[in-house]
């Protein structure tokens, strides 16, 4: 018979099944729910920074105005916008969309509404997730705890069968 395995679980046992379960399929679709929820809080303030920069801009009625901007690679370069009153927004799908700037606010609040309701359904997967990991750990205790149960049992009937 074989020993423990690495966590101390006998091999092919259901502790050592569910374990695995926990391990190598909750724990990794909780770590990449939790990069996607990541991912989508961080474009969420990115359009919010875009949208207070747009009110910046649309308040200062600049007829002109002059900017850093990133080429790539965090690479930036002057830049002169000689009509500040549209901008070109990324609409998602690498699609760009020439707006004015309030077209562009309303776009932003739009989006940025978009991206909280989907971080909100990933928050509640991940919650969901962790759920099943703590009704799976729950599960082992309670087997483990039967065990223990099943096998003082066994020596009290034991002890008893000697005398």
């Amino acid at each position: 018979m074989e020993g423990p395995s690495y966590h101390g679980f006998p091999p092919n046992s259901k502790l050592e099944r569910f374990h695995n379960i926990v391990e190598t399929k909750l724990k990794v679709t909780l770590k990449s729910v939790l990069e996607a929820r990541d991912k989508i809080f961080d474009e969420h303030s990115e359009y919010i920074k875009l949208r207070n920069n747009i009110a910046v801009i649309r308040e200062s009625k600049q007829t002109e105005l002059e900017s850093l901007v990133n080429l790539g690679s965090e690479f930036y370069s002057q830049a002169v916008v000689p009509d500040p009153s549209r901008i070109v927004v990324d609409v998602g799908l690498t699609l760009h969309v020439e707006f004015t700037l309030d077209e562009a606010i309303e776009f932003c609040k739009k989006k940025e509404e978009h991206l909280k309701r989907k971080g909100e359904k990933l928050t509640e997967k991940a919650s969901e997730i962790r759920a099943h990991i703590k009704l799976v750990y729950d599960a082992m205790a309670e087997i483990m705890r039967l065990q223990q149960v099943e096998a003082h049992n066994k020596k009290l009937h034991d002890l008893s069968n000697r005398t």
